[in-house]
């Protein structure tokens, strides 16, 4: 069987809700495909999509420090440490050995659905895995930098190979900032879904991101031999391809509509700019791009009312179908959920997962 593919959701910003899209991406598409396993890498340092699939609140973060504090740590940590370790040409480990089965700590979930746990120790090893990735090369055939970036890509097409008696999907969680991790998590996506929200610092981002992953032209003459951008190609790792932006926490900006004309008016813009001059950056197209609005019909979504039943739903680590009109507790406020709102987010959820 085979990888479908492999979605990293990130944006050069944040608080988008990436940890939150993730989570609910990856629980639905696992829920509405039980004949396909899906995997959440989880490479931001927060943790937070790992507590939330481990089963939100206190419960989910009690689940994530003990397997970072485990004795061989059950998450990207303890994969990336294992996989450095070894060195370049050692055998990988077997996958299973730091993945969860993520119903068997939180039962709302399916049984298809898996998670390499994050870890905030990202940070602190972080310049380990940097001078891993700048080792001298010992022969000619050894290249560290594409060894080191390509771990969960490898880590991906491993565990597709051992549990091949069903397709794969990935979705890959990622912290902000540029960092190794980072590089890292954008090597091992083929495909990018892009939190945007409707204000000027996602319009500022959403420049930022296209050099982050492509470079200046020209490249800095300083900084520019350095770059994530200048050494991929290089070495010809991958770089993914943009395939949606995703307009989120939309109705904390004067409205849904006001808001979405909002992010028309700055982020897609700029990145409807960035697509005439290079739509190789972005997947390809089934219709002919002619304007902003075809280019905001084809690759942007929205998700109008996520900062609401999204939001209560990922706390409480569970699935939106199986929520019910009630009262919850989230960080100690009750908070009212209605039928009606958690049916338009239901329907904003499947409406991105029709599209990936």
């Amino acid at each position: 069987m085979a990888i479908i593919n492999r979605y990293g959701i990130w944006n050069n910003k944040g608080g988008v809700g990436k940890s939150t899209i993730t989570f609910h991406l990856a629980t639905r598409y696992a829920e509405l495909n039980p004949g396909t396993n899906v995997v959440v890498i989880d490479l931001c340092p927060q943790a937070n999509s790992s507590m939330m699939l481990l089963g939100g609140g206190t419960d989910g973060e009690a689940n994530v420090v003990n397997l970072c504090t485990a004795h061989v740590p059950q998450t990207v940590v303890g994969y990336l440490s294992t996989v450095i370790s070894g060195g370049s040409g050692a055998a990988l480990p077997n996958p299973d050995q730091f993945t969860i089965q993520v119903s068997t700590l939180n039962h709302n979930l399916t049984d298809n659905l898996y998670l390499i746990s994050g870890d905030g120790n990202l940070e602190p090893i972080s310049p380990a895995i940097i001078n891993a990735a700048n080792a001298p090369a010992l022969t000619p055939a050894s290249q560290p930098w594409v060894w080191i970036h390509n771990i969960f890509r490898n880590y991906a097409d491993n565990f597709a190979k051992i549990h091949n008696d069903k397709d794969l999907m990935i979705f890959i969680d990622t912290n902000p900032a540029f960092g190794i991790y980072t590089e890292l998590a954008i090597t091992a996506s083929d495909r990018l879904l892009c939190p945007i929200n409707a204000d000027d610092s996602s319009r500022t981002a959403s420049n930022a991101m296209a050099i982050l992953l492509h470079g200046t032209i020209p490249p800095h003459p300083i900084y520019g031999a350095w770059t994530f951008a200048t050494r991929s190609t290089k070495f010809g790792t991958n770089v993914p391809l943009i395939h949606l932006l995703i307009g989120n926490r939309l109705t904390q900006f004067e409205g849904a509509a006001t808001a979405f004309n909002a992010l028309s008016d700055a982020s897609a813009q700029t990145l409807y700019n960035i697509y005439q001059n290079n739509p190789n950056y972005f997947t390809p197209s089934p219709i002919l791009i002619r304007n902003i609005q075809d280019f905001k019909d084809q690759y942007s979504g929205l998700l109008r009312d996520f900062n609401t039943a999204g939001v209560v739903t990922s706390h409480l680590g569970s699935r939106l179908s199986l929520m019910r009109a009630n009262y919850y507790q989230v960080y100690g406020q009750r908070v009212q959920l209605n039928r009606e709102r958690i049916q338009e987010c239901l329907d904003a959820v499947d409406s991105i997962i029709a599209r990936i």
